[in-house]
């Protein structure tokens, strides 16, 4: 078998390959209302049924505040909680070949997330401006550790302790009610630009307090809400953590693997790596542009690590899996194209049909088989 349709084990959780869904925001709920729909059972499902082994959700937020349009989904109450139910029933009723003729349940995650700075935005869809949205529009005021704005948008409330405090609750909450819907793993979005990445960079945080000015200051809330969930959580607790800010002023590769070693002691099983989003700069993408951060990581840390940006060839995402570059690859645009991208990807690498990841009801419609064994 192909490295990449190995299977994969966190706190007694099994995954079924390697092929794991990035999350993605689809700003998909009814205006200002929070709660996943239609479009979201039918998008996940699509994943599940196309042989990934771990379905990510987007962003979901922990608090009103915390989203970053007002057509984000959230898990501040039950309700909403209520809503993801379905989904989750549905993906783990599709199941996966495993060795010995077993077979394994495609897995659910949910990012909690908090945006920050970025909070009050419009959505980026085909004719809409994106930017801060205005509170006759709907808007909210953002909140941050420091008043300093993303660029072009308002400067955000700085947060008191009180408030400080209570995101971290906040995240504890939302873990409770991942478990009782069915999540199987819960992941803490520290990336992209969110309120936690721009507690740890430079770049967005010039507090004089205990959560501000040096590296352990810096990454004490983002500590302090890992510790939190930890506790409310039983099951595999991943981290998207950002490598870079792609900054000579900002968080570089040094701090992360400085705090994944923090977050491995705090109780973190996998580090999903990621950088920028915390400052206007230019990126050097290109494929596979971030695997280098995730090696290191996993290297220096001893932790698990995942990786997305730009692998979209099953090729390549094998060869990161073998080389032991990351030990699962996360597909986000292609996955978009392709929800199918694990079937074509077993069909590349010449996985038998009877192990590649179809579901019963769809074997029919599987590639021709290049390797009948």
């Amino acid at each position: 078998m192909p490295d990449l349709f190995s299977p994969f084990e966190v706190r007694q959780v099994h995954f079924a390959n390697r092929a794991w869904v990035s999350p993605m925001s689809q700003f998909s709920a009814r205006f200002h209302e929070s709660l996943p729909t239609d479009w979201h059972l039918v998008h996940y499902g699509a994943f599940a049924q196309g042989g990934f082994g771990l379905v990510m959700s987007e962003a979901v937020a922990v608090c009103p505040a915390g989203r970053l349009t007002p057509y984000d989904v959230g898990i501040w109450s039950e309700q909403q909680a209520d809503h993801w139910q379905p989904i989750n029933d549905f993906i783990h009723s599709l199941r996966l070949p495993a060795e010995h003729g077993a077979t394994i349940s495609v897995k659910t995650g949910i990012q909690l997330a908090h945006a920050g700075r970025k909070a009050s935005s419009k959505r980026k869809f085909p004719g809409e401006s994106g930017g801060p949205l205005e509170p006759a529009d709907g808007g909210w005021q953002a909140s941050a550790p420091s008043p300093v704005p993303f660029p072009g948008y308002p400067v955000p409330n700085e947060m008191g302790i009180t408030d400080i405090i209570s995101v971290v609750d906040d995240f504890a909450a939302a873990a409770k009610r991942a478990a009782r819907v069915g999540f199987d793993v819960v992941e803490i979005n520290a990336a992209g630009g969110g309120l936690l990445h721009e507690f740890y960079s430079p770049l967005s945080n010039s507090r004089s307090d205990g959560y501000g000015g040096i590296f352990a200051n810096r990454v004490r809330l983002l500590r302090e809400v890992v510790k939190a969930v930890r506790k409310a959580w039983p099951g595999p607790l991943f981290v998207r953590l950002a490598a870079t800010d792609w900054s000579t002023e900002g968080w570089d590769g040094n701090d992360a693997v400085a705090l994944a070693v923090l977050l491995r002691g705090d109780g973190v099983d996998l580090i999903n790596v990621s950088t920028g989003g915390n400052a206007v700069t230019q990126i050097p993408m290109q494929p596979g542009y971030q695997v280098p951060f995730a090696e290191r990581i996993g290297h220096f840390a001893g932790l698990p690590v995942a990786v997305g940006g730009l692998i979209t060839d099953p090729a390549q995402a094998e060869l990161i899996i073998k080389n032991h570059e990351a030990d699962a690859v996360l597909l986000g645009r292609v996955a978009l194209r392709e929800p199918h991208w694990p079937q074509r990807a077993a069909h590349e690498l010449e996985v038998p049909t009877a192990m590649a990841p179809y579901p019963p009801q769809h074997v029919m419609g599987a590639w021709p088989n290049l390797n009948p064994a």
